[in-house]
């Protein structure tokens, strides 16, 4: 690596995140998470944020919600939050994000992450947008290889998600270079059944997650960071 490589700024990023109205989230968790399920998801999405504006690689959360409560606790934590102006589906609501973050952040690439990484690392986020920044789309498969954690555009380059069922695919069918590095696991891992919580507990759940977490019978072990 020269000396003008080593010293090039990294590409920043403003990320968008969706964060559903808590009475409809996390439904496949009703039967476990019980009288908990809205407290669990917004403990998720509190911690996938908190994560996201730690990362060094990040400018700015933008969080697409309709809910005040869960608009209230990420507004404090630094996230800028939109209503869901569109209130067409996902991907609409993604673009209409994106367009507000390139609005905010000219400079930066965009991206869209989910709201269910309990686990996420602000360094493992980092050598992942890191890794996008020399693709004009990409995209992290989740930990099932189905779906999709992370979709992001290049400054400058059309902002087309593709969320959904089989997102993963239709990502590749795009165009979007898929990244596949090693040692990243806390932003594959999404949660939306208890298995995926277990073993996101067992990568370390973020410190609101992991106090729900505890609340769940039987409660998940192992919830250090």
């Amino acid at each position: 690596m020269s000396t003008a490589e080593r010293s090039a700024p990294h590409l920043q990023w403003s990320l968008v995140v969706p964060v559903k109205v808590l009475a409809r989230a996390k439904t496949r968790m009703s039967r476990a998470a019980g009288p908990h399920r809205e407290a669990l998801a917004l403990a998720v999405a509190t911690d996938t944020v908190a994560a996201a504006l730690r990362c060094a690689r990040v400018a700015g959360v933008i969080v697409v919600t309709d809910d005040p409560r869960p608009a209230a606790d990420l507004a404090a934590l630094g996230a800028r939050v939109v209503p869901d102006e569109p209130d067409a589906g996902l991907n609409p609501a993604l673009v209409y994000g994106a367009r507000r973050g390139r609005e905010m952040f000219p400079d930066a690439g965009v991206g869209a992450l989910s709201a269910d990484l309990p686990a996420l690392r602000p360094a493992e986020l980092a050598r992942v947008l890191d890794a996008a920044a020399a693709s004009p789309e990409a995209f992290v498969p989740d930990a099932a290889g189905i779906g999709t954690t992370l979709y992001t555009a290049r400054p400058g380059v059309p902002f087309a998600p593709a969320f959904g069922g089989g997102s993963r695919a239709a990502h590749r069918a795009r165009g979007a270079r898929e990244l596949l590095l090693d040692s990243v696991d806390s932003v594959r891992r999404d949660v939306d059944t208890p298995d995926d919580l277990r073993a996101a507990t067992e990568l370390g759940l973020g410190p609101r997650t992991a106090a729900v977490a505890a609340l769940l019978s039987p409660a998940p072990a192992g919830t250090d960071r």
